[in-house]
């Protein structure tokens, strides 16, 4: 099966879970600078929120140039993935609306695994489509980023109990992660 369909799709869908997000941030009622300042969680978690979306944008957009096609299994793999990527705008919203306390941080950690997870599962779909040597195993490569991703999320998790800025630091670090360039897909397209 060709992969245009799955790619448009999941474009798709991620520009309206960017739109949920940005319309459930609400106006305040002042007109000066103080009344935005009850918004800073909200206006935090949807910086944060916005940029995890646009990592896996990014990172989906260029491991698909890598593939020549898909399957009914990667298939319901993007699916999964976006089903835990629709979640972001909930579990964002309850992060922001109740100023980072615990239970909203460990459910937003929560979503962030399973949408790694989610994630790894498709790269490995993929990979088994295209083959050991293709392209695309060659650009991923151990997944080094991934693997860590991972062990950061279970680690931030239970810390929100404890102190959920900290864990709230700990999902900005593997933000920071991502956001640095890596030229793996890159180079395998040329």
């Amino acid at each position: 099966m060709s992969k245009g369909r799955m790619e448009a799709f999941s474009d798709g869908v991620l520009a309206i879970i960017i739109t949920i997000m940005v319309l459930e941030m609400k106006a305040p009622h002042g007109t000066n600078f103080s009344a935005l300042s009850p918004l800073i969680p909200v206006i935090l978690s949807y910086i944060l929120s916005f940029t995890f979306l646009g990592i896996y944008w990014s990172n989906h957009h260029h491991l698909l140039q890598v593939c020549k096609e898909v399957d009914g299994r990667i298939l319901w793999a993007n699916l999964h993935l976006l089903f835990w990527l629709s979640l972001i705008p909930f579990v964002t919203g309850w992060m922001g609306e109740n100023n980072f306390a615990s239970l909203p941080v460990a459910l937003y950690g929560v979503v962030l695994i399973f949408t790694a997870i989610a994630y790894y599962v498709l790269v490995r779909f993929l990979i088994y489509r295209h083959g050991k040597e293709s392209a695309v195993a060659v650009a991923v490569g151990n997944d080094f980023k991934g693997k860590i991703s991972v062990v950061i999320y279970a680690l931030a998790i239970p810390m929100a109990f404890i102190e959920p800025f900290l864990a709230g630091g700990l999902y900005v670090v593997v933000a920071i992660i991502w956001i640095i360039p890596d030229k793996r897909m890159e180079k395998a397209l040329s």
